[in-house]
């Protein structure tokens, strides 16, 4: 009976995505230049 006095918190998957956005996207761009970078000097 007292399973229906415990708040119920659900984690949101998006939520949890949503807040490394911020970091992910800069780092990745970051790499991806590096990259493109790093082939160009290799091809030339």
């Amino acid at each position: 009976m007292s399973a229906h006095n415990e708040p119920h918190e659900s984690t949101d998957p998006i939520e949890a995505v949503v807040k490394h956005i911020p970091v992910v996207i800069p780092v990745a761009g970051a790499v991806l230049i590096f990259l493109l970078a790093f082939i160009a000097v290799f091809m030339a």
